[in-house]
């Protein structure tokens, strides 16, 4: 009898057990052993622009995973290795005698170099490695193959979802469905009720240390990142690492990580049928923050704390017991934000890299923007850096980033995302139609780059893909709509709550000025205890003159 396999899961994308396609892939094969790890890589350290609070989203979900994991077996838990998995993995084979790598596909241009290294060093140590998509409705790869090869670059190339009519769709019928090609949306795979073993955890190699430079996430920390000094941590209990071993600021969001909180979110959604099923994406309010008006479940889905697929198949059980006449539609309803995602990463996919800039990407429009991002001339790739090609398009970025144009809709966006985060789908498009073709006329990737920073649920594909669309770079070239940062948050928040709660020096102004306050006399301004003045100051709201009043920028 040959002996048992002994299988290493890596977790990526995928913090969950819930519907897990690669993890039933492990299990399936009846491993004698199973470790469950994570590999502390340090592009994402390091590399990629990432603030606290998606650090500590991640650390939410890293932490309620291993706590799950030990419930169904109290000697196994989530092993975060502080290597990364391109030196580490190789290692685990020989130490832990492995047969088996298992993992969630993922095409993120990054992802894809990383894993065809693992492909070729597992095939070198004689590692079988099983891959499993999970992360999207269906495989980008697929979809690219059924779109004729080329990026889905609008829905109607996405999907024709079985369950509905085609009276019910927004549905383009001379466009290709490449999903209808596919079939159906796979249903969820079953929650594992028990799980092996890990072998022995000993681990008597010596660590790779990763080089912390560049770092561009040094402007998050307030001490140095302390987080690879041991394999398995300062305890030996590969334990996930602290924000303090991160040397990281805290964390300012509300919003919180994990499995167990993200199906506790999805129950209290589709326990709502009315909301689920008439549910329309553009009748949300961007102004509401407390709670807000759309579903928060974006990080989750990000960081793979709940599946897209479970959710999809939950909304389609509603929507099947529900009045056709009275349902929502694609695009605009649950369904139609699930295809918007699939349609950025089968866009992605085939382009990697230069599907995130301007330069070498063939399905986007090149504009002379302000401060364009200075290229490699070997790889023809942005570097990171921009060039200031005027003192005042950066000083328009530096107050568009935080919170100080003096348009205190626009201001309010950007100070909740710092604070929290996360901002309305809404609220999105109007920063990003304000900084790029609506206002400042800066680059895309400029706030590309601020939304990568500081969102929780920052997806590379849904990122670029949406700053494109706004900027008709990409995706909608002919999208004439511009957001007024005046006449638009009056439609869902007339008084200005929005405002006045994230842009507290304008509180009390009354409804008249508060979305042109610099309209109110000076006398009144002084009343209303804030000062529309002229600054120089790019970073901190809200400082304070020689009166002891508060100011705000002018415009």
């Amino acid at each position: 009898m040959p002996p048992k396999p002994r299988v290493i899961y890596w977790f990526r994308t995928d913090l969950r057990l819930h519907d897990s396609p690669a993890l039933k892939a492990a299990l399936d094969l009846k491993p004698e052993c199973l470790y469950p790890v994570w590999c502390w890589d340090p592009h994402y350290v390091y590399r990629a622009r990432v603030g606290p609070n998606r650090w500590q989203y991640l650390l939410d979900c890293q932490t309620d995973l291993s706590s799950s994991i030990t419930k169904i077996n109290k000697k196994s838990r989530l092993l975060v290795i502080r290597e990364a998995p391109q030196t580490v993995l190789v290692k685990l084979f020989k130490q832990w005698n492995i047969s088996h790598l298992v993992f969630e596909k993922d095409t993120d241009a990054y992802a894809r170099g990383r894993d065809e290294d693992i492909l070729k060093q597992a095939k070198e140590a004689g590692v079988e490695v099983i891959v499993k998509m999970g992360r999207t409705l269906y495989d980008p790869d697929e979809l690219v193959k059924e779109n004729g090869g080329k990026p889905t670059m609008s829905i109607t190339q996405v999907e024709k979802v079985p369950h509905f009519s085609a009276s019910a769709l927004w549905i383009s019928t001379n466009a290709q469905q490449a999903a209808k090609k596919i079939g159906e949306v796979a249903k969820p795979v079953p929650t594992p009720t028990s799980l092996p073993d890990p072998g022995d955890i000993t681990i008597a190699f010596s660590p790779t240390p990763p080089s912390p430079t560049p770092d561009v996430n040094d402007i998050q920390r307030d001490a140095s990142d302390q987080s690879y000094n041991k394999l398995s941590g300062p305890n030996g209990d590969f334990a996930p690492p602290t924000m303090k071993e991160l040397g990281l600021k805290e964390a300012t969001t509300q919003h919180r990580g994990g499995e167990t909180i993200a199906l506790k979110a999805l129950d209290k959604i589709i326990a709502d049928a009315d909301y689920t099923a008439t549910f329309s994406k553009p009748a949300t309010a961007p102004t509401a923050y407390d709670p807000q008006s759309t579903t928060l479940l974006s990080p989750h889905h990000h960081f793979g704390s709940l599946s897209v697929r479970l959710f999809y198949w939950r909304v389609m059980d509603v929507l099947k017991h529900y009045p056709k006449s009275k349902q929502s539609t694609i695009p605009t309803n649950l369904i139609g934000q699930l295809l918007f995602r699939d349609m950025y990463f089968a866009a992605q996919a085939p382009l990697g890299y230069h599907f995130a800039q301007t330069v070498s990407n063939s399905h986007c429009r090149f504009i002379p923007w302000h401060l364009p991002s200075v290229i490699d001339p070997q790889t023809s790739l942005i570097t990171g850096d921009y060039s200031i090609d005027t003192p005042l398009a950066e000083t328009w970025f530096q107050r568009w980033k935080w919170g100080k144009t003096g348009f205190p809709w626009i201001d309010a966006i950007m100070r909740q995302l710092r604070l929290e985060g996360w901002i309305h789908h809404l609220a999105r498009h109007a920063a990003a139609c304000f900084l790029t073709r609506g206002g400042c006329y800066i680059s895309w990737e400029r706030g590309a780059e601020v939304f990568e920073e500081w969102l929780i649920d920052h997806e590379v594909a849904c990122n670029t893909g949406n700053w494109q669309w706004l900027s008709c770079t990409a995706f909608y070239a002919q999208f004439y709509r511009c957001y007024s940062p005046i006449a638009f948050p009056k439609k869902s928040d007339p008084n200005g709550d929005f405002v006045r709660h994230f842009v507290p020096e304008l509180k009390n102004f009354p409804q008249k000025y508060i979305y042109e306050p610099w309209l109110a006399p000076i006398a009144d301004q002084k009343k209303f205890g804030c000062l529309i003045k002229d600054t120089t100051n790019t970073t901190e709201p809200g400082e304070e003159n020689d009166d002891g009043l508060q100011t705000y920028p002018k415009p």
